[in-house]
């Protein structure tokens, strides 16, 4: 089972109400990123690496790490507003 850790996309980043984004919805944004924003993403987000631990992994840097899922995180918030706008127009 996978855990999303709070501060990867708060409300305050992505204001929308309960329930209009379904987990697959989420899941199938993920699976759109980039790879390699994909690949930092889902290892620290959701099995909990260090940025250490994924620069290693990855063999690149540990900002090269922090700026790939910085970059997923702006993805996927613009993917996560652009949902919401296609939910409130249907």
């Amino acid at each position: 089972m996978y855990v999303i850790k709070e501060e990867v996309i708060s409300e305050e980043e992505v204001d929308f109400d309960e329930g209009t984004i379904v987990v697959n919805d989420l899941l199938v944004m993920i699976q759109a990123l980039p790879d390699r924003y994909r690949l930092v993403f889902n290892l620290y987000v959701l099995d909990s690496f260090s940025h250490k631990e994924i620069a290693e992994m990855l063999n690149i840097s540990v900002g090269t790490s922090k700026s790939n899922l910085s970059r997923a995180k702006q993805l996927l918030k613009k993917a996560i507003e652009n949902r919401k706008e296609k939910l409130e127009k249907a």
